[in-house]
């Protein structure tokens, strides 16, 4: 069945087809990468992504680790959009993780950060083999919001961060799943850029970089978007990077993206 969800410059720019979080990717599993920073949030692509994956065309799967809000938080917001995530976890198409819960995991005293993401991890894992155990042979997305809380969640270990990192990124090969992370670039404004971000921005497929406009505030362009599509082949099978710039506006249920200049 065809996907109804109606196109936009962002699903453009993630190779023409939104692909990036679809099983329909020749390339398999795939990593997105959305940077932020204060001026900006990038939360609004995070939900883009997220009502694209648990798209009604498909069966797809999302398992969702939530550092930063409850489920009724996306629960609200996705509502707006035409999502109703509260169904699609009665329906096991979301698996929702909430790490703001004390007692998730067993987390108490006797337990380490480290043995809090290594639980966590097993119980991913665990969910994306029972996901794809269905005959109808589902495609998982997991989708962590967002990496930086669970830095601090980790006790400031961004050893730790980019093992679990890793472990997820792993499951992209092993099982063709996607991999959507959202990260705060500014976090790190005050300090060389630090071997977590870097190794997020290598092992990305797509980096999508939410910035304030160069050229200050604005009534009806709240921000732009920089989407950078890595190891595309041309028509001569060249291999390149290829990058999109656009600007956007955030609505009460939706996000208009348009090319610079193009709105005045």
């Amino acid at each position: 069945m065809a996907d109804v969800t109606p196109r936009n410059l962002l699903d453009e720019a993630l190779d023409g087809k939104g692909a990036a979080v679809s099983s329909t990717s020749p390339r398999g599993g795939r990593m997105i990468l959305v940077e932020d920073c204060v001026e900006t949030g990038g939360a609004f692509v995070l939900h883009h992504l997220l009502k694209r994956s648990l798209s009604p065309s498909s069966s797809d799967v999302v398992v969702f680790l939530s550092f930063a809000h409850p489920f009724s938080h996306y629960d609200r917001i996705l509502r707006k959009m035409g999502c109703n995530l509260s169904v699609q976890r009665e329906n096991k198409r979301l698996l929702f993780f909430d790490m703001l819960t004390v007692d998730h995991l067993d987390r108490d005293r006797r337990k380490t950060s480290e043995d809090i993401l290594i639980s966590l991890y097993g119980e991913v894992q665990k969910a994306v083999e029972a996901s794809l155990s269905h005959e109808d042979k589902r495609h998982i997305t997991v989708i962590i919001d967002d990496v930086s809380l669970m830095e601090v969640d980790a006790n400031g270990s961004s050893n730790l961060v980019l093992d679990f990192l890793h472990y997820c990124y792993s499951l992209t090969a092993q099982f063709g799943c996607s991999l959507i992370t959202l990260n705060h670039n500014d976090v790190y404004s005050a300090t060389d850029r630090p071997t977590l971000l870097l190794q997020m921005e290598y092992l990305a497929d797509v980096v999508i970089k939410v910035e304030p406009l160069g050229t200050g505030l604005a009534t009806d362009v709240h921000g732009q978007l920089t989407v950078t599509n890595k190891g595309l082949q041309d028509d001569f099978g060249k291999t390149r990077n290829v990058v999109k710039n656009y600007h956007f506006r955030i609505k009460d249920s939706s996000v208009e993206y348009f090319y610079p200049g193009s709105k005045t």
